[in-house]
């Protein structure tokens, strides 16, 4: 039985906060797209997997907390969310908010994750 987009999206989040790669690995289909303001699109599991790998070896305490979930389809969510997080070699701390809308394919794995920054600091 699939989850829904909305208890997928948490369980997924979950994920990210414990820094549980594995995990993640589970929630992407193999040909997925991150996309990013910050960033750009990253294209495939594996390369996304290895951006967040890069990305916590910077930043390993962030504290992630959404605001809201909701199901925008039967295959898609969005979250209003905001993180906290130091650099590890220079102590910047970074606040950043906005929203993530996710695509899920008909077996449930994310295709399409689309952050937007709201507020960077």
């Amino acid at each position: 039985m699939l989850l829904s987009p909305v208890e997928t999206t948490r369980l997924y989040h979950a994920a990210i906060n414990s820094l549980d790669f594995e995990a993640l690995a589970g929630f992407f289909a193999i040909d997925a797209v991150y996309a990013s303001s910050g960033i750009g699109e990253i294209a495939g599991q594996e390369a996304i997997l290895d951006a967040f790998k890069v990305y916590f070896a910077s930043y390993p305490d962030q504290v992630a907390e959404d605001d809201l979930i909701e199901e925008l389809s039967p295959q898609s969510a969005r979250s209003v969310w905001r993180l906290v997080a130091t650099h590890r070699q220079t102590g910047e701390v970074s606040r950043r908010s906005g929203e993530e809308v996710i695509l899920f394919d008909a077996a449930g794995k994310i295709l399409r994750v689309t952050v937007q920054d709201r507020d960077a600091s």
